[in-house]
């Protein structure tokens, strides 16, 4: 009994940590608090299972906990934050299969004998996270440009997708009331892994970070299917804040890009047909400027906000763009950051990396805030950013990315972009803001770039 009561204590003491946690991520400023709550939360919940008196032998839970910690020792020093978000794929893939993993092998063990209620729930937690294995698969692929990132599209896809994840469906309803279908359950994981292709797939670039949003979500649903089946309440209380937060993050982000959440949902599933051609570069010419040239403009404006994006993230310049507004501020410029909500590719990559170099939380704005102060802005330095500044999102309907709200960078005095060749974003469409007679292209590594900035703005 007393055993019993150490574990509930400490399962609820982990999700209060949760909960904390949870709530310490929704600010910069918290952010970091919040992650260390999150993780003494998950070691009190390892804790409180180890303990439990169904458990009879150690030994393979002993090597998992060693094999698992050393994995995730080497991801968190090695995997540079330009890989994150595919880092993140694959762990939402790997927690997917415990999940998928732990619902078979109970399905197994009971079989028949479960009930209606925990065999909805088993059938739910093998379905999502069948689909959310393949799904994550796919993500990390397109964003490992082990696939291309743009959409796959294929004959009847809507219908396919949505009659064959109605399909599963009705499997586990089905079994819900007859457990001993063996084939059919097997069936419905079949299904839900093909589901995972076929919805992702169809999931161009520009899209991605709400993927991978929603297979956080669908992880986090699929492990408070396994609490319920196994009496975890731990696990109940975790995956269901993974899930609602995943869900709601999603839906965010989707509004954010002006994307009706249907289409991520159901893999292009009312997504807006291009009724014209993209536009060309053909016969456009760009302004090329040096150096030295560029930081006479930074240095002698009375305002500038910098537009970091993915660019920045893979030169690792973030350290750069802090000290070369920090050289700026010394010299009376108001120096403020744009963030676009879905610069980069995973939520909050450049508010992470912006974090890391120390920039002050202050100085970031979101892109609701800060659109209407590019009018009265000298000079938009932009830092890799592509389709987040892309006009195309406002000009042509034909674009993958029309109707995607973006920052009012063509609005400044003087644009000056930062980037290492004229090759178009993740989105694969060409930025006519580069084109701009206002906008001055400083070719090169964004790191090199900025540093030679740096040293150039201290000489004026």
């Amino acid at each position: 009994m007393e055993r019993e009561v150490f574990i509930e204590v400490v399962y609820l003491a982990a999700s209060v940590l949760f909960i904390l946690g949870l709530r310490s991520l929704s600010s910069p400023a918290t952010a970091r608090r919040g992650m260390f709550q999150a993780e003494l939360g998950m070691l009190l919940a390892v804790v409180g299972t180890l303990v439990n008196h169904e458990i009879v032998r150690y030994d393979w839970i002993a090597g998992g906990l060693i094999i698992g910690s050393i994995i995730g020792a080497l991801m968190a020093i090695y995997v540079p934050m330009t890989a994150m978000p595919q880092r993140i794929a694959i762990s939402h893939m790997f927690g997917a299969v415990a999940a998928t993993l732990v619902g078979i092998v109970e399905y197994n063990n009971v079989g028949g004998n479960l009930g209606n209620v925990t065999m909805a729930a088993l059938g739910f937690e093998v379905l999502f996270g069948s689909l959310t294995i393949t799904g994550s698969f796919i993500a990390f692929a397109k964003l490992q440009e082990l696939m291309p990132g743009r959409p796959v599209i294929y004959p009847l896809q809507n219908i396919m997708n949505i009659s064959l994840f109605l399909a599963a469906c009705g499997i586990l309803v089905y079994l819900a009331f007859d457990p001993t279908n063996v084939i059919l359950f097997y069936t419905m994981i079949g299904m839900g892994l093909l589901f995972g292709v076929l919805m992702v797939v169809r999931i161009g670039g520009a899209d991605m970070p709400v993927v991978i949003s929603l297979l956080n979500s669908y992880a986090g649903l699929a492990s408070s299917a396994t609490g319920f089946v196994l009496d975890n309440s731990i696990l109940v209380i975790a995956g269901a804040l993974d899930g609602a937060s995943g869900f709601l993050l999603s839906v965010i982000m989707s509004r954010a890009m002006n994307r009706s959440f249907a289409n991520v949902l159901f893999g292009g599933f009312g997504a807006v047909e291009a009724t014209t051609e993209i536009r060309s570069a053909e016969g456009l010419t760009v302004h090329s400027i040096s150096a030295e040239d560029a930081a006479i403009q930074l240095a002698y404006a009375r305002s500038v906000i910098i537009v970091p994006g993915y660019g920045m993230a893979v030169a690792q310049a973030q350290h750069q763009v802090q000290e070369l507004a920090s050289v700026m501020q010394e010299k009376g410029v108001d120096v403020k950051y744009a963030i676009h909500p879905v610069a980069g590719r995973m939520p909050g990559h450049m508010n992470v990396l912006l974090a890391e170099a120390n920039v002050p939380y202050d100085k970031l704005y979101e892109m609701e805030a800060i659109n209407d102060e590019f009018d009265r802005t000298d000079v938009a330095l932009v830092v890799g950013a592509n389709d987040v500044v892309n006009p195309a999102a406002r000009n042509d309907s034909g674009s993958p990315i029309y109707g995607m709200p973006i920052l009012n960078v063509e609005n400044a005095k003087s644009i000056i972009v930062l980037k290492r060749s004229m090759n178009p974003g993740f989105s694969g469409i060409e930025n006519e803001l580069f084109y701009n007679p206002k906008t001055s292209m400083l070719f090169g590594d964004a790191k090199a770039s900025l540093t030679a900035l740096v040293g150039e703005v201290k000489q004026v």
